[in-house]
């Protein structure tokens, strides 16, 4: 489940709780249990509860929260990346965004509220809802993708709400957020083919979905994550196997239809930003109640 704290891979440099003690991650021994061993060569054994990563531990004692006490007010996950593309491998990780509310207590407060969760070896990140609306207005294409996949672990209530005006952050911004990064991005593959002789192919593969991703969304007012009939075109470009001049090639030819799509779409210039206030008000006073929770 979402709320249960991320996994410890080993050499994590940890927090024993009860007793300060500074120790690293040496072996995993199941069930949510670790060997912890300490600098004078002593080892404990603790369950995950037990234990805060030295990072967070640090940021608790500079007057922020851990990230990891607000996975119970993660109110929607779902899985994005490869695997929601349809191009996963068989080495493909499994990517999870969403967002959390925290209770108005940790929001008010003087310890500063991270703006994510995030765990790099479980390939999480979830976004505290205003910078998850902040994104959404803006277009960003993670968010977006979060909104609109199809494989949703966790929904709670306030999330359905949410996923059930999802349209009113589709905009011609979309245009603008999508192109400005593949250009952007294009122009550092260049450079790197030209100063090492190499091109990050899985990066250009990504880059080419992203801009088909966004011609679909002008024309037809939703984000689409299954790439469909590109599946096999876009793996090759993955591998190696199309040279950079035709990768080259099939981003101009998107481009200029990305351009045609942005003349002719239906989209409003700008998302509802009234409507993602009215539900971020909403959200916030349900974070005020007692008992206030992330149960779905």
């Amino acid at each position: 489940m979402p709320a249960r704290p991320p996994s410890l891979p080993l050499g994590t440099q940890v927090v024993v709780r009860a007793t300060r003690r500074v120790g690293v991650v040496h072996e995993t021994l199941g069930g949510g249990r670790y060997l912890v061993r300490f600098p004078e060569g002593a080892t404990e054994i603790h369950a995950r509860g037990a234990l805060t990563i030295f990072r967070h531990d640090v940021a608790m004692q500079a007057g922020e929260i851990d990230p990891d006490t607000l996975r119970p007010y993660i109110h929607y996950s779902c899985v994005v990346g490869s695997r929601a593309y349809g191009l996963e491998t068989d080495s493909s990780d499994t990517d999870r965004r969403g967002f959390f509310l925290p209770p108005a207590e940790l929001h008010w407060s003087l310890a500063a509220m991270p703006e994510q969760i995030e765990d790099e070896g479980e390939q999480e990140c979830y976004w505290e809802l205003e910078k998850f609306l902040r994104l959404a207005l803006k277009a960003n294409p993670n968010v977006l993708e979060a909104l609109y996949s199809p494989l949703r672990e966790k929904v709670t209530p306030l999330a359905e709400e949410l996923l059930a005006m999802r349209e009113a952050f589709l905009s011609r911004t979309v245009h603008q957020t999508y192109n400005g990064y593949v250009l952007s991005q294009f122009k550092k593959l260049e450079q790197d083919l030209r100063q090492h002789g190499q091109v990050r192919w899985k990066h250009a593969m990504h880059l080419i979905r992203l801009l088909l991703s966004g011609i679909t969304v002008l024309r037809d007012g939703l984000v689409p994550l299954q790439v469909g009939a590109h599946r096999d075109q876009l793996l090759a470009v993955k591998r190696g196997e199309i040279p950079w001049e035709e990768v080259e090639r099939w981003r101009l030819e998107l481009h200029t239809q990305f351009d045609a799509a942005l003349a002719a779409t239906a989209l409003s210039e700008q998302a509802d930003f009234r409507g993602a206030d009215a539900f971020l008000l909403r959200a916030r006073r349900l974070a005020v109640e007692p008992g206030y929770s992330a149960i779905g």
